[in-house]
């Protein structure tokens, strides 16, 4: 078995991991504050390492890690869209 098998297999089950997340908390009526940190941390780490995946080669880590940073940015997106909704309901 090719070692890239294993590597895509992770990358799959990883991404539907952390996608099915982000559904949960998009969904979820009282979703808790995530913190801006997290984010902030996870997208740094993710550019790093699609970084240094490339300067390896490896295009599973690249592919992988870049979508690890597209999943940061939706997250922190989502997180502001509902503060701000939910801070607009608390006004009215």
């Amino acid at each position: 078995m090719h070692p890239d098998i294993l590597g895509w297999a992770a990358t799959i089950v990883l991404m539907a991991t952390l996608i099915r997340q982000m559904v949960k908390q998009w969904q979820s009526p009282h979703p808790e504050t995530v913190s801006k940190w997290l984010f902030l941390g996870q997208m740094t780490a993710s550019t790093l390492f699609t970084i240094y995946s490339a300067l390896l080669g490896s295009t599973v880590f690249v592919v992988t890690n870049a979508l690890l940073l597209l999943t940061a940015v939706v997250g922190q997106i989502m997180a502001w869209r509902r503060r701000r909704v939910s801070a607009g309901t608390q006004g009215r």
